[in-house]
């Protein structure tokens, strides 16, 4: 592990537009790619939308190509608006670190906290794919059963009252204080940090990704209400609770969801 030794000044206005504009043209790209394969999906009958989205069933590798880069620009639009304050952070102290200022350590940095989301996006491509073979889930992206889906919003609403939740999120919540504790200089230490504050934020938010497929995966609605939150925990003030407080809230939320969404099920017609 690299030792810090402070050797610079703080980052001025300019590193702080630098790295700005630089998440910006990770970001907005994301999203106008979400909002034009949501478009497509209702207008399949226009050419844009046939070359974007995949087949609605008997999927073959172009179709599981085509829905694995859905995953993961939809896990970078939705993850890297969270993860600004630890950019942040990692560049002051790399610019103060004189064993972490390599060129390009934050794009190392970044690439390894978007690794981990690509290995998620690679299994949650799969089990799409299981779920969609096994008439689970629609065409469409969405499960079929009010059962499933309220099994879904139990099982997110549940995890947010377990201890690993509080951990990861805890480590998502202290960017300088991971830093401190992780550090390593150079590209390679860049590379592995962004790999485990990946795998910390994969932990804390996995189970709310898997609520896309509650309204459907490609609900613009329902992305930008789960970016919002993942924003909201990560960064709720501590003098009002902190990010605790916020999980433990929609926890219950998710919970009570679900109990809506069974007692719907039980007393629609054909019911047993």
């Amino acid at each position: 592990m690299g030792t810090l030794q402070s050797s610079g000044p703080v980052p001025g206005p300019r590193v702080v537009w630098t790295v700005a504009l630089g998440l910006a043209a990770l970001i907005v790209p994301a999203w106008t790619y979400l909002i034009v394969m949501a478009w497509g999906m209702v207008h399949m009958d226009v050419g844009m939308g046939m070359l974007l989205m995949p087949r609605m069933t008997g999927w073959q590798a172009t179709d599981l190509a085509l829905v694995f880069l859905m995953w993961v620009v939809m896990m970078a639009a939705m993850m890297l608006p969270s993860v600004v304050p630890m950019v942040r952070a990692f560049r002051s102290v790399a610019a103060r670190s004189r064993a972490g200022s390599s060129p390009g350590s934050l794009a190392a940095f970044i690439a390894g906290y978007l690794a981990l989301w690509t290995g998620f996006s690679a299994v949650a491509t799969l089990l799409q794919w299981v779920w969609l073979e096994a008439e689970w889930i629609t065409p469409m992206m969405a499960v079929r059963s009010p059962v499933a889906g309220a099994a879904l919003l139990l099982a997110a609403g549940l995890y947010q009252f377990t201890p690993l939740k509080d951990v990861c999120l805890g480590r998502c919540r202290s960017p300088l204080g991971f830093l401190l504790s992780a550090w390593r200089p150079g590209l390679a230490g860049a590379w592995m940090l962004g790999l485990r504050h990946g795998a910390w934020c994969t932990g804390c938010c996995w189970m709310l990704m898997a609520l896309l497929f509650v309204f459907g995966v490609m609900n613009v609605a329902w992305i930008v209400a789960l970016t919002a939150f993942v924003v909201l925990e990560k960064s709720w003030p501590a003098r009002w609770g902190g990010g605790r407080a916020v999980s433990r809230l929609a926890g219950a939320a998710l919970v009570a969801w679900a109990g809506v969404l069974l007692l719907g099920a039980a007393g629609a017609p054909g019911a047993a």
